[in-house]
């Protein structure tokens, strides 16, 4: 079976490839979105599209942006007027990228409208798509975000952490804006050599780059990696730290990967209430989670929560050690792409027969 699955490769987040992976192995040949216009015969081959972050415009300026919206616009209009089946994952609140918010508003609108299918990895979704009205909300199906248990090479977890009285944080992932490094930086600052903050991960361009190095630099307990971190490195990279620390945009954020990579390799996370947090239910006690309303709360509350991992560290250095080692059994079973992709073949199977 032909379908589109969009992007079908991404080099810098193996969620791709392990649904990309389970598919094909149910037998579905996977094309890319760009092909879909190569041959009329390909056009009517293919059964279903299956979008991720569509709704993502190019902000770099405002003619790059507004020949990406274009360009999708006219896609999901064919794509409508073809009657083929259409599915959206709702990854995130709005979309991160703020500079053209209009184009990204109308994309996400349409995609609402047309989707025969949403599919969500928070309930916290729900609530946001009730609000576009009952027969939006009817469209979602909940599938749990794939776990990364050995994705990223093999687990291990050095026994001097326990020795060391500072707290070792890692943020990992891609810098950009919205992620709140700045502010991290600045409350990590305030602990002095109470805390390690290691910020691992490529900038979303030089300029964003330096500017979070001068941070780094200012605070003096912030080490920055300012690249891709390779995956045969990364499960080294997470076993130096403490705890993951994501200070992510509540008025963006919904799910976060990192959180389940986190969890994925035994770490607990410091991080605000998004959807995967909240998805957690009673294994939320073994996070350090927090909600804010603004910026000046935000510090607070980050603030307070790496205040608390500090003097639990002190109190029993392996607390954490366990709070990890119970978020990866959770994940390991509520979160197996092999259980999750059969729910998306179900919700194919279900489309393509109507």
């Amino acid at each position: 079976m032909d379908i589109i699955f969009n992007p079908p490769v991404n080099e810098e987040n193996k969620y791709i490839g392990l649904l990309v992976g389970e598919l094909r192995a149910k037998g579905y040949r996977i094309h890319p979105l760009d092909t879909f216009f190569s041959s009329r015969r390909h056009f009517r081959s293919i059964k279903l599209i299956h979008l991720n972050w569509f709704e993502n415009i190019d902000d770099s300026n405002f003619f790059i942006g507004l020949r990406s919206f274009l360009r999708k616009l006219a896609v999901i209009i064919v794509i409508r007027l073809s009657g083929k089946p259409l599915v959206w994952t709702m990854h995130n609140r709005v979309s991160h990228e703020k500079g053209l918010a209009f184009f990204s508003r109308t994309i996400t609108r349409l995609l609402l409208r047309w989707s025969h299918r949403i599919i969500i990895h928070s309930r916290q979704s729900e609530e946001i798509l009730a609000a576009h009205g009952a027969k939006v909300r009817q469209k979602a199906v909940y599938m749990p975000h794939p776990h990364f248990i050995g994705e990223y090479g093999a687990e291990t977890n050095p026994t001097e952490l326990h020795g060391l009285k500072r707290l070792s944080l890692l943020f990992t992932g891609m810098v950009k804006p919205y992620k709140n490094l700045e502010l991290l930086i600045d409350v990590v600052g305030e602990f002095g050599d109470q805390v390690q903050l290691t910020i691992a991960g490529k900038a979303i361009d030089d300029d964003y780059r330096q500017q979070v190095a001068y941070r780094a630099g200012q605070a003096g307990n912030v080490t920055l990696l300012p690249y891709f971190i390779p995956d045969s490195e990364m499960g080294a990279v997470l076993a130096g730290a403490d705890a993951v620390v994501l200070p992510y945009d509540l008025s963006s954020s919904l799910n976060s990967g990192t959180a389940i990579l986190a969890f994925s390799y035994g770490k607990t996370v410091i991080c605000p209430e998004i959807g995967t947090i909240s998805d957690l239910g009673e294994h939320m006690a073994d996070t350090f989670h927090y909600q804010y309303s603004d910026r000046e709360e935000h510090r607070r509350a980050l603030g307070k929560q790496i205040k608390q991992a500090i003097a639990l560290k002190r109190r029993d250095p392996q607390a954490m050690d366990r709070m990890g080692r119970r978020l990866h059994a959770y994940v390991a079973d509520a979160h197996d792409s092999r259980r999750i992709v059969v729910t998306l073949d179900n919700i194919y199977r279900e489309l393509i027969k109507r």
